[in-house]
């Protein structure tokens, strides 16, 4: 069944860029000439490439946000972090730097990291549930300052903003997907590096102290990185909901392994969803694309309410 998965998965990836509204002739892939090579490989390739280490690097944030704060309802977006991104690019929009929006979306996202990371040294005692308090708090705050955005914008820029807020991962050129493939290689790798620290932290946090790990320093250094590496990609795609919260659990349903041993396997097929999810934005004959965090937010919906009932 695993093996049957993983096929069908690698083929989703392989096949995906050639899938499209207006199909593409193999024989015209190597002519950087015709219509075909600039859609494949100036948007079709870096789309594909996009949606699937954007969707890594929130399924992966989902199992670190899951685990430290052992909430199964914990997402990458719990700390405010999305809400930071997308003030900033609002900000960007009202006040005239459309150019710079992901630079604007990122500062955002870092600005609500720097804040964290800060009340964080101010806690005596290194409690999950604080922070999360906190990240709520922010949000409410992001949100209140977006309404004011929103209500000094003219109906262009409003549109702009609520465009952002859905979600899209439409780029032109390879290059505006490296910062993603870094963030989320780099979130990988760290993850790896504090797997044993994270096997002690699913158990209690007084445990992993016994055992000799620095709690407050790992779930600190844990926090930010997903952080980080999420604003990275809020900023390039807009908020996403629903893959932290249903890819985690669909892969433990599947592996029924323990979540230290489940990051290579949450990370790709984070990255396979939002992949798949992509395709159904892009192939529902619709005059344009649909937006895909609205995709993703019919397919999560129905799964966070079995959450919910499963939990009481």
């Amino acid at each position: 069944m695993q093996y049957l998965i993983l096929f069908l998965a690698l083929s989703i990836i392989t096949l995906a860029p050639f899938f499209g509204q207006v199909p593409i002739e193999l024989s015209k892939l190597t002519n950087d000439t015709s219509m075909d090579y600039k859609l494949f490989w100036d948007i079709r390739l870096p789309r594909v490439l996009l949606a699937f280490f954007a969707g890594s690097i929130l399924a992966l944030g989902g199992l670190i946000f899951q685990s430290l704060f052992k909430n199964p309802m914990s997402t990458p977006y719990t700390l405010g972090v999305a809400s930071g991104s997308t003030l900033g690019v609002a900000f960007a929009i009202v006040f005239g730097f459309s150019s710079l929006l992901s630079l604007f979306g990122f500062f955002g996202a870092l600005f609500t990291v720097i804040v964290l990371f800060t009340l964080t040294l101010k806690l005596k005692s290194y409690e999950t549930n604080a922070l999360l308090l906190v990240g709520i708090a922010l949000a409410f705050f992001y949100n209140a300052a977006l309404m004011i955005l929103f209500y000094i914008s003219d109906e262009s820029q409003s549109f702009e903003i609520i465009r952002f807020t859905m979600g899209s991962v439409d780029v032109v050129g390879l290059e505006h997907t490296l910062p993603i493939v870094l963030a989320s290689l780099a979130l990988l790798g760290l993850s790896y590096w504090y797997k044993k620290e994270l096997k002690l932290l699913l158990t209690s946090n007084d445990y992993a102290y016994l055992k000799g790990v620095e709690v407050k320093k790992v779930n600190t250094i844990l926090l930010i990185a997903v952080s980080i590496a999420v604003g990275v990609c809020v900023s390039l795609t807009g908020p996403i909901g629903f893959v932290g919260l249903i890819i985690p659990h669909i892969i433990k349903t599947i592996y029924k392994k323990s979540a230290e041993q489940l990051m290579m396997p949450i990370f790709f097929y984070g990255g396979v969803f939002l992949v798949v999810s992509d395709l159904i934005a892009r192939n529902l004959g619709a005059n344009t694309d649909i937006p895909i965090g609205i995709v993703t937010a019919f397919l999560g919906g129905p799964f966070f309410i079995y959450l919910i009932i499963k939990r009481a």
